[in-house]
């Protein structure tokens, strides 16, 4: 099983808490498709294995109209091995979603829509500098279901400034009421040379409180597992059937290829990334180039990713993996390490071969991980 990350670099505008790589113009979209293309083709060979999930992000894909998403669709099912029922997702937009986007979606077989919607409260929305409003947000969600869809994933962030729990609550309950079988939840984080870090410092938007994250993280959980929604990574919940087979491809260390600027690719030992610029990225595959870089893991490297992706969710780390795959000096590092969580804090539990995190501390994850790398 392997999957297919493509990157649309793309947006109407941007967002204040964002630091991903896109544009606001989109004068270079033609070329950019073009140089897709050309990528597809040129790392055609790069995989052996059968593609199982298609996973179209940014930016905004959904920005794409019908030709753009034809011909890379083409391209891609000329060259790759593609299996019979393959996962293909699009991350759109709520204000993307009318009545003919989604039908043209559904024509060009998306089986699954990721809708960032973030709040159903206009005034976070727009502290957030997000095109659409809450009204938008549910409408596209009811517009998708009427159409048929039934695998919709939505985004929602918790630990904003203005927030609180009564209006937190208020998101939760709105995901619920609209059956949406799937969401993945962040807490907002303040990343540098964002117009939110910016606005902070300034003083025109409030600094964000880690113990609000901390409480409304704790609602959400209650919520979502009083309502039948596995909590299977640190930030997805799913009712059965309806996991993101892309994503756990990417935490049970499964191949992929990423396409686009920015994009990461992984493949056993290997991880490589395309330039984050898109002139150099259309520029390179003019020249019939890969605009590649490339690295190459070291054992350590390896384990501690496997620690990072593994610890984040329901299934955990297996022991015997740390031993077959890095070694028995890894795996004696790492019971070591975690024997004081299993025997004194409660942090970790035992579930035959596999370790786990208690789902009760996974807001304070990042530095349990941390504590068990290898450094």
């Amino acid at each position: 099983m392997a999957g297919l990350y493509l990157h649309i670099p793309f947006c109407k505008q941007k967002c204040h808490y964002c630091d991903f790589h896109f544009s606001v113009s989109r004068r270079q979209l033609p070329e950019m498709i073009q140089a897709m293309k050309r990528e597809l083709v040129l790392r055609k060979d790069e995989l052996t294995e059968t593609i199982e999930t298609i996973y179209w992000g940014g930016g905004t894909p959904s920005l794409l109209d019908e030709r753009a998403y034809a011909e890379l669709f083409e391209t891609l099912y000329k060259h790759y091995k593609v299996g019979e029922e393959p996962e293909i997702t699009l991350e759109a937009n709520p204000d993307d979603l009318d009545k003919q986007k989604i039908k043209l979606l559904q024509d060009l077989s998306f089986n699954r829509i990721s809708i960032g919607i973030q709040s159903f409260h206009d005034d976070e929305l727009q502290m957030m500098n997000r095109v659409h409003t809450a009204k938008d947000a549910e409408y596209a969600v009811l517009r998708a279901q009427d159409a048929g869809f039934q695998n919709i994933t939505i985004d929602l962030i918790y630990g904003m400034p203005q927030s609180n729990a009564s209006k937190w609550e208020y998101n939760v309950e709105k995901f619920l009421q609209l059956q949406i079988p799937h969401l993945s939840s962040y807490a907002l984080t303040v990343e540098s040379k964002t117009a939110l870090e910016h606005l902070i410092k300034i003083g025109k938007i409030a600094a964000v409180e880690e113990q609000l994250a901390f409480q409304q993280f704790h609602t959400l959980r209650n919520m979502m597992k009083q309502n039948g929604f596995d909590h299977y990574e640190l930030s997805n919940y799913a009712l059965p059937g309806f996991q993101s087979r892309h994503n756990v491809s990417y935490w049970k260390e499964k191949p992929y290829l990423g396409f686009g600027p920015s994009a990461h690719s992984f493949h056993e030992t290997t991880r490589s990334w395309n330039v984050s610029n898109n002139a150099q990225y259309i520029k390179h595959l003019d020249n019939g180039e890969l605009a590649l870089e490339y690295e190459q893991l070291s054992v350590q490297e390896r384990y501690n990713e496997y620690l990072m992706t593994g610890l984040r969710t329901k299934w955990g780390v297996d022991t015997r993996k740390i031993e077959s795959n890095f070694g028995k000096e890894c795996k004696i590092y790492f019971e070591k390490g975690a024997l004081k969580y299993l025997n004194n804090q409660q942090l970790l539990y035992i579930n035959n071969y596999e370790i786990v995190v208690n789902p009760e501390f996974y807001f304070s994850i990042d530095g349990i991980i941390a504590d068990l790398f290898w450094v």
